[in-house]
């Protein structure tokens, strides 16, 4: 947090063991119960170094924002009342903590009407379109994933069906990542290291889409 201006960078060690069995406990027995009971764990293991790693990563990548614990049952037939990961915004990135492991990824999740037209016609265009197919190959050399929230099945309505890039073509949103599963290193600060490296592979991606896609005037 800022003080007089000066960021403290606060010790980030990774996620120690109890924080995955807190999450395989949780998943096991998602009740009010259990999260009280276990609620200091949260705080302590699960919280606190995902806050420790964004504060840290803030400086070059942005601001952050952590996602509330508590799942929106409104309008789902599930009404497990407690999400079984962590997870934050941080810039154009998004970090992910549970007990499958580590997700770290970045991109625009989902497009507005008025933004998906522009990423529409950059893919087709010849000059932009095979700039950014050669920014996902080379994230797909580099172990990570390029994908989409929400895919079309078919080419959108006034684009061609047979077209090169069609995979891109039919994506909703543009996103790149890449999942750890638990191993020992993520009870380390070298987890750090690990999400600043899918962060900065994806900053090619990240400057094709502000200069090609850009935000939306769409409320």
């Amino acid at each position: 947090m800022p003080t007089d201006g000066i960021v403290l960078l606060m010790p980030f060690k990774g996620w120690p063991d109890a924080a995955l069995a807190f999450y395989e406990g949780l998943e096991a027995d998602n009740s009010k119960a259990y999260w009280l009971d276990h609620k200091d764990v949260y705080d302590n293991d699960v919280k606190a170094p995902m806050e420790a790693l964004l504060t840290n990563l803030a400086g070059e990548f942005g601001d952050w924002r952590l996602f509330r614990p508590y799942r929106d049952t409104r309008f789902s037939k599930d009404k497990s009342p407690y999400k079984t990961t962590i997870a934050a915004m941080i810039g154009h990135g998004y970090v992910q903590f549970s007990a499958d492991g580590l997700v770290a990824g970045a991109g625009t999740y989902h497009m507005a009407p008025d933004q998906l037209t522009r990423f529409r016609d950059a893919v087709v265009d010849d000059k932009t379109g095979k700039k950014l197919q050669g920014i996902v190959d080379t994230l797909g050399k580099g172990g990570l994933e390029v994908h989409a929230m929400e895919a079309l099945k078919t080419a959108p309505k006034g684009y061609p069906r047979e077209h090169p890039r069609m995979e891109l073509l039919r994506m909703k949103g543009l996103v790149t990542s890449r999942h750890w599963p638990p191993a020992s290193w993520l009870h380390t600060a070298g987890a750090q290291k690990r999400v600043v490296e899918v962060f900065r592979a994806a900053k090619p991606m990240l400057k094709w889409l502000e200069a090609n896609v850009g935000g939306t005037t769409e409320e």
